[in-house]
């Protein structure tokens, strides 16, 4: 159990493929990072192409265009904020495969693992699916 000044874990699942739901993960992964919470970023099939250094392959990777536009941080700048808040980050083994994306693509410091590694990280923490 986490002691009362360390709040617990944040674990994010993150299936989807899409920008929106990316960016969105990179929004919850920074967030809770700048608020002094360990957070674990697990991507797996369609979702691990936003742990690719070329996120153009999400569907609807236009968007973030628009997101920018508006003032909003866009998935590049989410993505960095994340790597330097130390948000740690997997893509699935399985879901590479599944996908068929090839792992010398992938972020730097992105691990690959599977879920077991993921569930025992985020251990008692909470976890959020996107």
């Amino acid at each position: 159990m986490p002691s009362d000044t360390q709040p617990p874990t944040l674990g994010i699942l993150l299936i989807s493929g899409t920008h929106e739901r990316a960016h969105y993960a990179f929004v919850m992964a920074a967030g809770a990072a700048a608020l002094g919470r360990d957070v674990v970023l697990f991507a797996t099939n369609a979702g691990c192409r936003a742990l690719l250094t070329d996120w153009s392959g999400l569907t609807d990777a236009g968007r973030d265009r628009h997101v920018r536009e508006s003032g909003v941080a866009g998935l590049a700048e989410l993505r960095e904020a994340a790597l330097e808040l130390d948000v740690r980050m997997i893509a699935c083994e399985a879901g590479l495969r599944a996908e068929g994306i090839d792992r010398a693509g992938l972020l730097s410091r992105t691990e690959v693992a599977g879920v077991a590694t993921f569930l025992e990280a985020v251990a008692a923490g909470q976890i959020v699916t996107l």
